[in-house]
């Protein structure tokens, strides 16, 4: 992975910053937002593209540069002016030097006019590190996905279709890699038929490779000091070119050709609650089942969950899906109470043996520092405000969640019904329609049904052999005393504790492959206060622990689902006997791809296995089980998508002839 690195600015006489790498303007200095509204929001026709969206119809903008945001702040401005309820816009941008926030919000008070939309920019432009970042504004009428990284790495990772496009890198002259064939031709492969296109520039070689690339391109009369501006259409891809390969068919998008935008969720945890929040996000009625008397009430319903990062130096599909997920939930969190549902008040992760250290210190030379740092013991300590056994790895942005706030949060979304006491015992294929029963009471019916009961999605028999296993975890609650006020971060070694909440630390997590009984026993209460003491044999004092009777600890004890190679389970499901007929070609040459739609079940998808990282993992998911219902752009890189997929497990053993 390619560590972040922020714009450095220079400002001139005026206020205006300056790329210190390009020696080159952001925007105008005398007409920065009529050159913007003219190039590109005039180009491509947005106003009146805006004005003909339906109810739930949405239009998507691809961009090269996000820079300030100027451009996605006054394309947001106008389809708040034009665009119908209901309607939504999506705005998708690579950046490989993003400003700090300090220096944008300083470039975005040049723009009075625009305060009302960059004050919300502002307020969700948290934790964004590399990769894809998204961020959600008006209750997910408007979403921003940043491509945080070089644009012929990152646009390749994109799946999805982009109706207009704003080419917006710095002058051709200055940074000439924005403005190549290769990257040209990733515009075309994105683009939607009928995409427009609108640009700053009219250089002659660039309209000419755009020319080259499918857009029939044309100069048109510029403003201010731009006498000429550059806008097209796309055509088609050039006829002389290979096309883009497709996606295999067991990981292509089912086509989904739904009349009622209604489904059911299974399960009104976190993967629940975040699958149902995205839907309903996108003007879809959903009904959230649950077999408890309320949401959150397994797994989910903890106290205290950490948002824990636990990386790859390698850039690995895991580490890439963490780094995202970390990001969308951290901005997530900035509309819940802060001290009572959730604290930012960092995690320190223990460099408990030499392994650990040497683990730390590769992500340390991998990630940027705002994401993570080492400190020596001393500095730990301080950060900490207890003593501890060693130094360790700081990750400022994290700290722990209330999860069931969370959960709440987003079932209390609009077009939510949330269903408690219903517990799903049978599904139903009539027609169209997915039934669910209970026995002999019919529940509820939809075209699309999203199973997100962690483990429990095993008891259908079309996810009956997805794989999953149940770990389970027990926590510990202490209570709080006058000298364990002193901690001030989560500390993390094999166990963690953090700091306290409503008078009560949570100290844990207990990993119990063996147990299937729920009831917390006093040997992993003990097993927990052996863990604090790793970490902190003085907050262990301050707490009282040494001697508390074992009888007397409180707790709580869940099961986590994962699957076998840690990554959770998101996606459309496949028929797996027809899988395996249909593709059965692949036990004899794994390098076949057969151009057979794969055997879908209609309308049935999987949101799971999301572990000991569901805080992280799961709301991202929600978007991606989203974006596959609704023929979006994927929030998350195809590579990770594929390796999040359902069928990876059967198709891997297929591979093997199993």
């Amino acid at each position: 992975m390619t560590t972040i690195q922020h714009a450095q600015l220079d400002w001139d006489e005026n206020g205006n910053p300056i790329s210190r790498a390009f020696a080159d303007v952001y925007f105008s200095n005398e007409s920065g937002l009529d050159e913007t509204r003219h190039v590109f929001l005039t180009q491509n026709d947005l106003q009146q593209r805006f004005a003909a969206l339906p109810a739930n119809g949405r239009l998507v903008i691809g961009e090269t540069g996000f820079g300030t945001g100027l451009n996605f702040l006054c394309a947001w401005q106008l389809f708040e002016a034009c665009a119908t309820p209901g309607a939504r816009l999506q705005f998708l941008s690579v950046e490989k030097f993003p400003l700090n926030r300090v220096d944008l919000e300083r470039a975005l008070r040049l723009w009075p006019e625009l305060k009302a939309f960059a004050d919300q920019l502002l307020e969700q432009y948290v934790a964004i590190h590399e990769g894809f970042q998204r961020l959600v504004f008006d209750g997910g009428r408007v979403t921003l996905t940043l491509l945080i990284g070089d644009a012929l790495q990152m646009l390749p990772q994109l799946d999805g279709q982009i109706n207009a496009w704003f080419l917006d890198g710095f002058a051709p002259s200055k940074n000439p890699e924005m403005w190549t064939p290769e990257l040209f031709a990733e515009l075309a492969r994105l683009a939607a038929p009928g995409s427009t296109i609108g640009t700053f520039t009219s250089t002659g070689w660039v309209r000419r490779s755009l020319n080259a690339a499918g857009f029939k391109m044309k100069r048109v009369p510029g403003i201010g000091h731009k006498w000429e501006v550059l806008k097209g259409t796309f055509i088609g891809w050039p006829q002389d070119v290979p096309s883009p390969s497709a996606a295999k068919p067991w990981f292509a998008r089912p086509e989904l050709a739904v009349k009622e935008r209604k489904a059911l969720v299974i399960g009104a945890g976190l993967a629940g609650c975040a699958t149902a929040a995205s839907l309903a996000a996108r003007g879809w009625e959903v009904s959230l089942l649950e077999r408890h008397g309320d949401l959150a009430q397994e797994a989910s319903g903890n106290p205290q969950g950490v948002l824990y990062l636990k990386l790859s130096a390698h850039g690995t599909a895991l580490s890439q899906l963490i780094l995202s997920g970390f990001g969308h939930t951290r901005r997530l969190l900035e509309r819940l109470e802060r001290g009572v549902d959730w604290s930012d008040c960092g995690v320190l992760q223990l460099a408990f043996d030499e392994k650990e250290q040497k683990r730390q210190g590769e992500l340390a030379e991998a990630f940027s520092p705002d994401l993570l740092h080492e400190l020596n013991r001393s500095e730990a300590e301080g950060r900490a405000g207890v003593a501890l056994n060693s130094g360790g790895l700081f990750y400022p942005e994290g700290g722990w969640v209330h999860p069931p706030a969370l959960c709440r949060y987003q079932a209390g979304q609009a077009n939510i019904r949330l269903m408690p006491h219903n517990e799903v015992v049978e599904l139903r294929r009539e027609g169209e329609i997915w039934q669910a029963w209970d026995g002999e009471r019919l529940l509820d019916s939809a075209p699309v049904v999203v199973l997100a009961g962690a483990a429990e999605v095993k008891r259908f028999p079309a996810s009956a052999e997805i794989a999953l296993k149940r770990i389970r975890g027990q926590i510990t609650r202490l209570s709080e005393t006058p000298l364990s006020q002193a901690l001030s971060t989560v500390v993390c070694a094999e166990g963690y504790v953090a700091p306290g909440r409503s008078g009560e630390h949570t100290l844990g997590a207990s990993f119990n492959f063996k147990s299937d009984d729920l009831t917390p026993s006093t040997a992993e209460h003990l097993s927990n206060l052996a863990l604090l003491r790793e970490i902190s044999e003085d907050l262990t004092e301050r707490l009282g622990a040494n001697g508390l009777p074992a009888e007397q600890l409180q707790g709580r004890a869940a099961f986590r689902c994962t699957s076998p190679d840690y990554l959770p389970i998101v996606g459309p499901l496949a028929d797996k006997e027809a899988f395996l007929e249909t593709y059965a070609v692949l036990r004899k040459d794994a390098r076949q791809v057969p151009q057979i739609e794969c055997p879908w079940l209609d309308g049935l998808y999987v949101n799971s296995g999301h572990g000991s990282r569901g805080l992280i993992t799961a709301p991202l998911s929600g978007e991606l089980i989203a974006a596959w219902l609704d023929n979006e752009p994927l929030p998350l890189p195809r590579a990770v998508a594929e390796a999040c997929h359902p069928n990876r497990f059967v198709l891997r053993g297929l591979i093997r002839g199993k």
